[in-house]
């Protein structure tokens, strides 16, 4: 879940240490143990979170982009990837979507990691699916 959040393994790693340290020193604010699980995830999406904001603060000092240096290649077609997509959507969209399409929670537990309504859960699902389609439908990915 980290790594999808933050897209490289160094910083997924660091998160996964974060959320170890978060983890052991806030156990005993657990009240049910049945909900570790939970909790972990909630304490993981937090941290990842955290670091993708963190991260927007850094300037790359390496360009992005080949043609700045120069590319023998000009006829490189741009595609948009589904991560590319999920990546447009709001913190709270992006986080759902990833639950239930990447760890495959249910709307319930997805509720409860993220502390929301079972309702709202759904509803903001249903809406970044529909984000989701027209983004598709706008590139042309759908023909």
């Amino acid at each position: 879940m980290a790594f999808l959040y933050v897209k490289n393994q160094e910083d997924a790693l660091d998160v996964v240490q974060e959320v170890a340290y978060q983890s052991f020193k806030k156990i005993h604010t657990l009240k049910k143990p049945e909900y570790f699980k939970t909790w972990l995830m909630k304490i993981t999406i937090n941290c990842s979170v955290n670091m993708v904001k963190k991260n927007m603060k850094v300037i790359q000092l390496i360009p992005e982009f080949e043609e700045f240096v120069g590319s023998d290649d000009e006829d490189i077609p741009l595609s948009l990837t589904l991560q590319n997509l999920i990546d447009t959507l709001q913190d709270d969209e992006k986080s759902i979507v990833l639950l239930r399409f990447y760890q495959d929670f249910t709307f319930k537990e997805i509720s409860e990691v993220l502390e929301i309504p079972l309702g709202t859960a759904k509803s903001v699902l249903y809406r970044a699916l529909d984000k989701l389609r027209k983004k598709f439908k706008e590139a042309d990915l759908c023909e």
